[in-house]
């Protein structure tokens, strides 16, 4: 089963850093909201990487890894959902 992921860009209101965020929507349905890393406090590395900031239902997960680009978080989250629940 394929889910239609899907990306509404919005600004989020984090301590004046990591505002460029994305809602991903699954069928329509909000899954997660993720945000792009760019605050001065970041390990550079992690700069421009992808963070769920919030998962919703099976997303809503303590450990996700951080994304390179919202189309691979959008990926992940399709697998999380499409999981079957042992």
């Amino acid at each position: 089963m394929t889910l239609d992921i899907s990306f509404m860009p919005m600004r989020v209101l984090i301590d004046g850093h990591d505002s460029e965020g994305n809602l991903v929507l699954a069928d329509n349905q909000l899954a997660a909201v993720i945000v792009r890393l760019d605050g001065q406090t970041h390990d550079p590395e992690h700069k421009g990487r992808w963070h769920l900031e919030a998962g919703f239902g099976k997303c809503n997960v303590r450990d996700a890894p951080l994304f390179k680009t919202p189309e691979e978080a959008g990926a992940w989250i399709e697998q999380i959902l499409t999981r079957p629940v042992v």
